[in-house]
């Protein structure tokens, strides 16, 4: 039996609560931390975790001298390091809501504290743990649809102008960045899973309809890989009807999640014959289909999937490394947007995007915060965009 501490007790961390709840056998929460302890105290009632402990801060939770093995870290993104490094020093594994840390560096730092303390760190990438992410990687490994060529990634969501005046969202201090930290993160994380490293990035950021933030609201950019193969990802919280997607392009015919396959065939010409390619379609369909279900989606499966990495003393699929490399793209995007460059990949440890506190230097403020409000009404789980069965997961 696992004994969890859950830091920082917002919206997100439904997700975790419920996921951990699902395996009563295996693990029980004991403790709920937040800076606002009415936070904690809030979900101690709802979902009757009678034996669990608040606390104001994660110092006073580990100086308290709970049992805890797990610390699972809900907070905002700049106190992620802080925290982890703490538990991980402490000798209890953790599990980190992305993104991973504010830098570079802080995810450097955190996968030093894992690697001499021996525990299990964990990075959120939920996205993974979807049948339709999921079956779609197996789709791209297994080679039917040819040499890929070009991806095409629509992270789309929206949220009001409100959706800024929390005190800790919109800066760049304290969230890190906008939508391309914040939403995009996952499919960013995705796109790497199933294509590997890209070399090169360009990008381009903006904000068009939240004056009361320093971050960007939409932002585009282009991944260019060793082998010439291109992807172009959108990340946007200003979209309308959430419409997200990922398509991939092979030589020989278009995958996607949510999953559809076309297969052209060309004519003598090289234009494209009135019939598809059938049997390869078929077969693309076919293998699809045939990878199994898993038996726990998003937070839960991933909660899943850490659990047994602790029990059996194994790597889990998203470790401190495999976070690490979608904070890398994320600062490379906005390295290039910032500087108005193409940015060369890995990103150095000489720099300025590398280290703590440089992206903070050097980030345009476009506009600024106007609003700073303690605590939203309480409104339960956030929506995560729509069943990856009909648009993909976030």
């Amino acid at each position: 039996m696992l004994n969890i501490a859950i830091i920082g007790t917002g919206n997100i961390s439904h997700q975790h609560i419920q996921g951990y709840l699902t395996f009563p056998e295996r693990c029980r929460i004991v403790a709920l931390v937040d800076i606002f302890p009415e936070k904690a105290e809030e979900k101690k009632a709802r979902y009757g975790l009678h034996d669990a402990r608040v606390y104001a801060s994660h110092q006073a939770m580990l100086e308290a001298g709970t049992t805890v093995d797990l610390v699972d870290v809900c907070t905002p993104p700049y106190v992620h390091a802080e925290i982890a490094i703490d538990a991980l020093n402490r000798g209890k594994h953790v599990l980190c809501e992305k993104p991973m840390a504010a830098s570079l560096e802080e995810c450097d730092a955190m996968i030093a504290a894992q690697q001499a303390s021996g525990k299990t760190l964990s990075i959120i990438a939920q996205n993974r743990f979807t049948d339709a992410f999921w079956r779609l990687k197996t789709v791209v490994d297994s080679g039917l649809a040819g040499k890929i060529c070009h991806a095409q990634v629509d992270s789309f969501w929206w949220r009001g102008h409100c959706y800024y005046d929390l005190w800790w969202r919109g800066t760049w201090e304290k969230e890190g960045g906008g939508c391309t930290l914040n939403h995009a993160v996952h499919h960013i994380d995705a796109i790497q899973w199933m294509l590997g490293f890209p070399s090169e990035v360009v990008a381009m950021m903006t904000n068009v309809a939240h004056d009361n933030a320093e971050v960007e609201d939409l932002s585009a950019a282009i991944f260019r890989y060793p082998n010439g193969a291109l992807t172009q990802l959108t990340a946007s919280v200003v979209h309308h009807g959430e419409d997200q997607k990922i398509v991939i392009q092979g030589e020989k015919a278009r995958i996607s999640a949510p999953w559809n396959v076309f297969a052209s065939q060309s004519a003598d010409n090289g234009f494209p014959q009135a019939g598809n390619d059938s049997a390869r379609e078929d077969s693309l369909t076919t293998r699809f289909h045939a990878t199994p279900a898993l038996q726990w989606t998003l937070h839960t499966g991933q909660i899943d999937n850490v659990l047994t990495a602790i029990e059996q003393q194994i790597e889990p699929l998203v470790d401190g490394e495999q976070g690490k490399r979608s904070l890398e793209l994320i600062a490379a995007i906005y390295k290039s947007a910032i500087t108005r460059s193409v940015v060369t990949l890995p990103v150095q440890r000489d720099d300025a995007f590398y280290r703590t506190g440089g992206l903070l230097e050097k980030a345009p403020h476009f506009y600024e915060k106007s609003a700073s409000v303690s605590n939203f009404a309480e409104v339960g789980a956030i929506p995560l965009g729509k069943d990856l069965d009909s648009g993909v997961e976030e």
